[in-house]
């Protein structure tokens, strides 16, 4: 039986219509949380949020880009005016943009950026206000609330080559993080972050002679990785295998729930068994 650990806490979850975000979005749900899912394009963020519904559950969709100057202020509109606060932030949009230094562009360099790094800043920039005003209202009612804050970040935060701009967006997650966490633990904010070793979503699909790509903001961005290249990644993992979109919103559950309280500041590798970042 599924306990509602969650129960009426808001989710406010980035990139959640398709992958690893999606996981997370109906985690979270199915435990009790109101989830604003969010998606670059309308159709995905919308049938998460149908199939939330299906399972009894509340949410609410907000698509559109995460690197829009406007994004972070509807974002958090959107949890406000449906749910009435926020309770719960996952910072999971992203993709990759791969190439080696002297063949990367700025245009390469700063989409990537601002993807993985600019938008979560806004957004829990944009949250502050709301999370201040219920912090200090539950201080004031004596009551003892946790908010949390999960930010996604990569194995390739330790360096990972043709993935300059990626690797450094995600090891600068993780000094946000760690930041973050001292300047809210007053307002009983917990912030960490995941870093994700290999997972298989359409981004890290096989691929053996063909071009897949998909359309991010008007760019079409290859993905998949080769056969070969997925077999050597295998060899790596001590567990064998890549992780499932589902066993990666596992760790992101972990640090949303109440027993981890009094954990802060902190990275978890979901790498199956891959060592730190």
């Amino acid at each position: 039986m599924q306990m509602n650990t969650l129960a009426g806490k808001v989710a406010l979850v980035t990139g959640s219509g398709r992958g690893i975000g999606r996981s997370v979005g109906l985690k979270l749900a199915s435990v009790g949380a109101h989830v604003v899912v969010n998606d670059l394009d309308e159709e995905p963020a919308r049938a998460v949020v149908a199939e939330i519904r299906e399972a009894g559950g509340m949410a609410a969709a907000c698509a559109g880009s995460v690197t829009d100057d406007d994004f972070a202020e509807r974002f958090v509109r959107t949890a406000v005016e449906n749910y009435g606060g926020i309770d719960v932030i996952i910072n999971n949009a992203g993709y990759t943009w791969d190439n080696v230094i002297q063949k990367m562009s700025d245009e390469q360099w700063h989409a990537i950026i601002d993807c993985h790094l600019t938008a979560p800043f806004r957004i829990l920039r944009a949250a502050y206000p709301v999370i201040k005003e219920a912090a200090t209202a539950d201080a004031a009612a004596g009551r003892s609330v946790n908010r949390k804050i999960v930010n996604i970040s990569s194995v390739s935060a330790g360096g990972n080559p043709g993935q300059i701009n990626y690797s450094a967006a995600k090891a600068s997650v993780i000094g946000l993080t760690k930041t973050l966490a001292k300047e809210w633990g007053r307002l009983k904010v917990n912030v960490n972050a995941v870093a994700y070793g290999h997972i298989e979503t359409r981004l890290t699909q096989p691929v053996d002679g063909e071009v897949k790509t998909v359309n991010i903001e008007g760019r079409e961005i290859r993905v998949g990785i080769s056969s070969q290249i997925v077999e050597q990644s295998k060899s790596m993992i001590p567990l064998g295998r890549p992780g499932t979109p589902d066993e990666a919103a596992g760790a992101v559950y972990m640090f949303c729930i109440p027993e981890s309280d009094y954990v802060s500041g902190q990275l978890l590798v979901c790498g199956g068994g891959i060592g730190s970042v």
